[in-house]
């Protein structure tokens, strides 16, 4: 059953406004966008862009007066961490298997999505009625202290390699807004781990991290995930009291396969956000942990681990970073999943 909220818009953006920006984008804003860099300003413009993203993220869009009810699964992440492949476990574990809809937020509210217009509202009830097990799924990725706790609702936080989920974002981004204008990887490196950076990786992760001991957070990584599907489907239907019958697991793992969700991108297709989006953006790009030696040299990639565990350090984060991630660059080659951290 379909909400009768508006579906994503894939394409807002008409030729005849896409090619003219294109054509300038090339001849006056490419060029001084280069000129600024050799004046060595990059890095300020885009902090400046930076802090501009941060403030709009943090002016209200968020769960406002809502708080989760024992119907609510909230699946949290920071960016490009695999939230859409939770998102179609918990649906399709929430349906029994039989979860299907136009696009992903037809059905599923995202409350901090600055454009809430083009998805389905906390006020719209129709995803909870249409479930058999009567689970809501909402997802997120505010950090912890911004997301609305409550002892009643169950919340399921994914952890990536911020090494992929940098690669993953850096082509996502920009894929979906900036597409000629995409600054070089050094400087959206040095953006990433500044406090310009439209969510800072060691805050999301450590508030979570802080709160593993709660009963009704499940913490996972997406290395975990890849490595056994099954196992962490099994684990995220009894976390969320769902005992599905053989078929209907089968079902579940079925369309939680990166085969069938490639199939069926466009359901997850994001909007294009400006005139040099993508037309081939896509959601599901390549589905895989370690690979992040496609766009990072082995020195930027000993650079992540090294800041990262340096900012988890700092906030007094002990989560362990090098027992589920740790230093793959020095062997120049994908890293495979590892032990992942225990909620308890």
């Amino acid at each position: 059953m379909a909400s009768a909220q508006p579906a994503f818009n894939h394409n807002p953006f008409p030729c005849y406004i896409r090619y003219p920006v294109l054509a300038l984008t090339y001849v006056l804003i490419n060029p001084l966008l280069w000129l600024v860099d050799k004046a060595g300003y990059s890095d300020r413009l885009w902090a400046a862009i930076g802090h501009k993203m941060r403030q709009e993220l943090i002016a209200g869009h968020d769960f406002g007066d809502y708080r989760p009810t024992k119907h609510d699964v909230v699946v949290c992440a920071y960016p490009k961490c695999g939230q859409n492949w939770t998102l179609q476990i918990t649906y399709q574990i929430a349906m029994r298997g039989n979860g299907e809809f136009k696009h992903i937020h037809d059905m599923i509210p995202w409350p901090d999505w600055a454009k809430q217009d083009i998805v389905v509202p906390l006020s719209d009830d129709t995803a909870r009625k249409a479930a058999p097990t009567g689970l809501r799924v909402i997802k997120t990725h505010l950090e912890w202290e911004r997301v609305p706790y409550t002892a009643e609702a169950r919340y399921i936080c994914i952890l990536r390699d911020p090494k992929d989920s940098f690669v993953s974002n850096y082509h996502f981004i920009r894929d979906v807004m900036l597409g000629p204008l995409m600054p070089s990887v050094p400087v959206w490196l040095r953006l990433f781990f500044s406090d310009a950076a439209p969510f800072i990786w060691s805050k999301h992760l450590h508030g979570y991290w802080k709160n593993r001991h709660l009963p009704n957070l499940l913490i996972l990584t997406f290395e975990e995930m890849k490595q056994d599907l099954p196992k962490a489907v099994q684990r995220i239907a009894e976390f969320m009291g769902v005992e599905l019958t053989q078929d209907e697991f089968d079902q579940v793992c079925e369309k939680s396969s990166f085969t069938y969700m490639k199939g069926i991108d466009d359901k997850f297709k994001p909007p294009a956000l400006s005139p040099w989006s993508s037309p081939n953006r896509q959601m599901i790009r390549r589905g895989a942990s370690g690979g992040s030696s496609e766009l990072l040299s082995q020195e930027q990639q000993r650079f992540i681990d090294t800041r990262s565990k340096a900012d988890l350090e700092r906030i007094g984060s002990d989560f362990p970073y090098d027992d589920v991630w740790g230093d793959q660059a020095d062997a120049g080659k994908s890293r495979t999943a590892t032990e992942s951290p225990r909620t308890a």
